[in-house]
């Protein structure tokens, strides 16, 4: 399979000097969690610049230095990644999900002749491991059983930097070994937006540094047993739009995420 036959062939693009609050709103108005960022040139021709994603934006709103700015004074360009890793479309898709672990990113702009032709991301490939050759592969063959975890009192700066050193987007939420809920960037960047908008400017610094988990967090957390096997796993997550589940077998055992699917397509699709 070559990334050309699924990937998005129209990705929603913003300008650079727009503001992340554009971002956010043009991510939830066209159910996306990423944007590829464009700055028209001199030419009057649009060249792709970089990306912004909502957990970019999460892990920006939520630190010390920028507590007390307003989302509209961040232009697009000052939280996107400008160091950009682009495919082929007429690369292999194992090629593609190895790209995009070695590199901790969710998606590959893809150009051709220096042209955007389209974008593939982690749930594009995910489509793949609805096929034959997953069906005997269970949820407890692929899961991470090294939980990073976080307790519900615990303050959401925290969390945010236990995102940031372990390069993930979402944390289990643990109270005496039950779970108590889930908390990704997405839920933070909502989160910190909504509460900017209802505490007074002197009081958000202090106010965002004491957020807690719990304040924020997903409760009611679905959750996928260790023998679902991994093509209905893939299946919920396209459904859902969730990026993970945590596996039980009467506890917690570990945690599902696309990446770890995207290994295992690796593996299948024998990419070294």
């Amino acid at each position: 399979m070559i990334i050309k036959n699924i990937m998005s062939e129209d990705p929603i693009c913003i300008d650079k000097d727009q503001n992340i609050c554009d971002a956010l709103r043009l991510m939830g108005k066209r159910n996306v969690s990423r944007l590829l960022v464009i700055n028209t040139n001199s030419d009057h021709e649009r060249e792709l610049v970089g990306i912004v994603t909502e957990k970019d934006i999460a892990l920006k709103l939520g630190s010390s230095r920028y507590g007390n700015m307003a989302p509209s004074h961040f232009h697009v360009s000052t939280v996107m990644t400008q160091e950009l890793i682009t495919a082929d479309p007429d690369m292999d898709a194992g090629n593609a999900a190895n790209m995009m672990l070695e590199n901790n990113i969710g998606s590959l702009p893809v150009l051709r002749d220096d042209e955007i032709v389209g974008i593939v991301t982690k749930s594009d490939l995910l489509d793949i491991c609805r096929g034959r050759a997953y069906e005997r592969y269970t949820a407890a063959d692929v899961m991470s059983t090294e939980m990073i975890t976080v307790s519900p009192a615990e303050r959401v700066v925290h969390a945010r930097r236990m995102m940031i050193e372990a390069g993930i987007g979402r944390l289990l939420v643990m109270e005496e070994d039950e779970l108590a809920g889930i908390l990704t960037a997405r839920d933070m960047t909502r989160a910190v937006i909504n509460f900017r908008k209802l505490v007074p400017d002197r009081h958000k610094p202090s106010r965002i540094r004491n957020l807690l988990v719990e304040d924020i967090m997903k409760q009611n957390v679905r959750t996928v047993a260790e023998d679902t096997p991994v093509t209905e796993v893939a299946s919920l997550m396209l459904e859902t739009g969730y990026g993970g589940f945590p596996v039980t077998n009467q506890k917690v055992e570990g945690i599902v995420t696309k990446t770890d699917i995207l290994d295992l397509m690796v593996e299948i699709e024998g990419v070294f």
